[in-house]
């Protein structure tokens, strides 16, 4: 029994799709992409077309979907984590907040916390 399309993606249709018709499945993930920017504000659009790009290309060079999904996915915590990324932002934010403590202490535990940092990182 097929599950209906949730907010309007039907993963079936997406995934059929993808199957029997690869170059098919391209142009209508492009076009999809596409629309979705020129909806977004006028001032945001550029920068989506440039990260749209980064992924695309980094699908384009690696020959194996999973490992385009790791790289993809890497990209996303890089901008969460890395200097300027959203987490700095919300930091900032708190900051702003007057007097708000931007990190949370837990009182009573301690615990040392190891740095294990993704080879491929860049920052």
């Amino acid at each position: 029994m097929a599950k209906p399309a949730i907010h309007g993606f039907d993963f079936e249709y997406w995934a059929a799709l993808a199957r029997t018709d690869p170059l098919g499945f391209e142009a209508e993930r492009a076009a999809v992409v596409e629309e979705a920017i020129r909806r977004a504000p006028r001032d945001r659009q550029r920068r989506l077309r440039g990260l749209q790009w980064r992924i695309d290309q980094v699908r384009r060079t690696t020959r194996n979907p999973l490992v385009a999904c790791q790289r993809i996915h890497g990209m996303m915590w890089e901008a969460v984590l890395c200097d300027g990324g959203l987490l700095d932002n919300l930091h900032r934010l708190s900051e702003i907040g007057g007097g708000v403590p931007s990190r949370p202490q837990v009182p009573g535990r301690e615990a040392v916390v190891l740095a294990f940092r993704d080879p491929a990182a860049r920052c």
